[in-house]
C-alpha cells in the first residue's frame, strides 16, 4: 500500500483496519498528538454507547459502537507500538489474547470436560488463579476507577469468597435489633419492599438518588466510601485466616 492509499478491497477487514490507524497515527496531526492517558474520556465514551446500543437492541447502532471500540483498541496499540523502550502493536495484544482464551478454555482447547456453565467457570477462575499468582486478596484486580455501583456489586461478589457476608438489612449487619413495629391508633413506619424486578430495583434506587439529592448527599460518594468499609473488612477476614 503507497503512502497516500487507501486500503485494498481485497485485503483481510481487520487488517485493513489496523492498516488505517496506522496511517492516521502517522499522518493526521490530531492523532500523533494523543496519548493512552488523552484517549481514555474517548475510551468511556465508546463504552457507554455501546452498552446503549446493547440496552436498546439497536442492530445498527450495535455494528457501528462496535466498530467505534474497535477503533480505540486499534488507537491505543498503535501509540504503544510507537513506545521507545516497550513498544507492542495490535499484532502482539491478538497474540497475548489468542494464548490467554486458548488457556482458559481447556474444556475447548484440551482435555478438561465442562457440561454446564457453572463448570466451565471453575476451569477459568483456575486457569485465572494459576495466571496471577502474585495476586495476595480475591479484591485484587477489581480497577478502583469503575462505577460505584458496579464496583459495589462485583466485590459482593468477591466478599462471599471470603467469607463476608453483607445483610440486605443494615441494621441486621450492623448487629442492631429491628424496631418493634408501631401499635395502637399511629400506624407503622412503611417500610420499602424488597424489589421482586429488576425495574422495581431500578425504581429503589432512583429514589435513594433523589433522597441523597435531597439532602445534598453525593451518591457515588456515599456509596464508594461504604464500599471502602467493605474492602477493609474483606482484607482482614483474609489476614485473619490460617496460612
Amino acid at each position: 500500500m503507497g503512502a497516500d492509499q487507501e486500503p485494498d478491497p481485497g485485503m483481510d477487514p481487520l487488517r485493513a483496519a489496523a492498516e488505517v490507524m496506522r496511517q492516521v497515527r502517522e499522518r493526521c496531526v490530531w492523532s500523533q498528538a494523543m496519548t493512552h492517558r488523552e484517549l481514555v474520556p474517548y475510551l468511556v465514551e465508546e463504552s457507554a454507547e455501546l452498552i446503549d446500543a446493547v440496552e436498546r437492541d439497536d442492530r445498527a447502532e450495535l455494528r457501528e459502537e462496535l466498530g467505534d471500540l474497535l477503533w480505540q483498541v486499534l488507537f491505543h496499540a498503535a501509540i504503544a507500538a510507537q513506545d521507545p523502550e516497550d513498544p507492542f502493536d495490535i499484532d502482539d495484544v491478538a497474540r497475548t489474547l489468542t494464548e490467554k482464551m486458548t488457556r482458559r478454555h481447556p474444556h475447548v482447547f484440551g482435555d478438561a470436560i465442562a457440561r454446564t456453565p457453572e463448570e466451565v467457570l471453575v476451569h477459568w477462575n483456575a486457569a485465572k488463579a494459576a495466571e496471577k499468582r502474585e495476586r495476595r486478596s480475591v479484591l485484587d484486580g477489581i480497577p478502583p476507577g469503575m462505577p460505584a455501583l458496579a464496583r459495589a456489586q462485583k466485590i459482593l461478589g468477591r466478599a462471599a469468597k471470603a467469607g463476608v457476608e453483607v445483610s440486605e438489612d443494615p441494621a441486621v449487619e450492623a448487629g442492631e435489633e429491628a424496631p418493634p413495629a408501631i401499635v395502637g391508633p399511629t400506624p407503622a413506619p412503611a417500610t420499602e419492599p424488597v424489589p421482586l424486578t429488576e425495574a422495581e430495583l431500578g425504581d429503589q434506587l432512583l429514589a435513594l438518588v433523589v433522597a441523597a439529592r435531597t439532602h445534598g448527599w453525593d451518591a457515588e460518594r456515599a456509596l464508594r466510601e461504604r464500599i471502602r468499609i467493605l474492602e477493609d473488612e474483606v482484607r482482614a477476614a483474609e489476614g485473619s485466616e490460617p496460612a
